[in-house]
């Protein structure tokens, strides 16, 4: 029996296939999976690329799958959804069953056997849900900043921007990010990117300027550490949110998995305090799951489920074997 699981991102599409046993057979790579960011049509497009190079490894035809576990970012309402599953239909026909989830139950799955708890995604953008043991599903956040987001790898790009900015003209105090971000972009300083940038009227910063406020923060930028130090304050608010829409979890430990790139590969210890700290305050009882592949094993774990194969040592040894960051 041959199952798959895909990982539409923003910034990148993952596919999985393996056997029941969990052998992974083949692995595909595409670009931006997010139809929210592309459009359904050419993110789905995405998708068959990505699957179809896991196929074509595995040897394997779409007719050939008993099932797939499509896990997407922007999947969020069923306004998605009734875009997604007429282009996924026209696109992958021949799939015999499939299912579409919002990227956060496969991050969750990821990195919580039980299925139950808190899943915080901080990787381009950002989301947080949970789901308890009675299968109650909420979610908080996962839009953009107009809608009350301040996390994600975009939005700590901008905002590391928008205040390296305001400290090279003296409306804060001096940041080492007035010099890294001009040099990280190839400019000789700050004053020959702005004005590039308005003669260009660029209206979005580089999310690669992420990678720049971990290393300055990283340095002791006071700047790069506040940034830090807020986003994992806004993650720590969402998952506390989330616990109480979900009935507080009584009894329980809840895990608080963590995914995306920003959590999973930047795994600041700035952040993760602020967000424990966080956490703390609300008086959650939890523990931080960094899971240690990424979140498409969620969604051919997911698979596993619908088909009732029990995912068991064996099946998660075989993930671990073949290794996130091969794909």
């Amino acid at each position: 029996m041959y199952i798959a699981g895909v990982d539409g991102g923003g910034s990148k599409t993952l596919a999985v296939v393996t056997d029941e046993d969990g052998r992974v057979l083949g692995s595909g790579k595409a670009g931006c999976g997010n139809h929210q960011m592309i459009g359904a049509e050419a993110a789905v497009a995405q998708l068959r690329q990505a699957l179809h190079a896991a196929l074509g490894q595995a040897g394997l035809a779409e007719e050939q799958l008993a099932f797939v576990q499509f896990g997407l970012a922007g999947a969020d309402r069923r306004f998605d959804l009734d875009r997604l599953y007429p282009e996924i239909s026209r696109q992958l026909g021949r799939l015999r069953e499939w299912n579409v989830v919002c990227d956060t139950m496969e991050g969750l799955r990821c990195g919580s056997p039980s299925h139950t708890g808190v899943v915080l995604v901080c990787g381009s953008n950002t989301n947080a849900a949970g789901r308890n043991r009675m299968g109650q599903e909420v979610q908080v956040g996962g839009f953009n900043e107009l809608y009350g987001d301040r996390a994600g790898g975009y939005y700590l790009a901008a905002q590391a921007f928008g205040r390296a900015i305001r400290s090279w003209e003296g409306r804060e105090p001096y940041s080492a990010l007035v010099d890294k971000i001009p040099a990280f972009l190839g400019f000789p300083d700050m004053g020959a990117l702005v004005e590039k940038c308005l003669d260009d009227e660029i209206d979005r910063a580089p999310i690669e300027l992420s990678l720049v406020v971990h290393e300055a923060a990283a340095e002791g930028d006071w700047l790069s550490i506040r940034l830090l130090e807020d986003m994992g304050k806004e993650l720590g608010i969402a998952a506390a949110a989330v616990i109480r829409k979900l009935g507080g979890f009584p009894g329980e430990t809840v895990p608080v998995v963590l995914t995306g790139s920003i959590l999973q590969s930047g795994r600041s210890p700035i952040l993760l305090t602020a967000l424990s700290r966080e956490l703390e305050a609300a008086g959650a009882n939890f523990r931080l799951v960094l899971p240690g592949l990424p979140p498409v094993f969620g969604s051919v774990l997911l698979a596993m489920d619908r088909l009732g194969i029990e995912a068991d040592e064996k099946t998660i040894a075989n993930f671990e074997r073949f290794g996130g960051t091969r794909i």
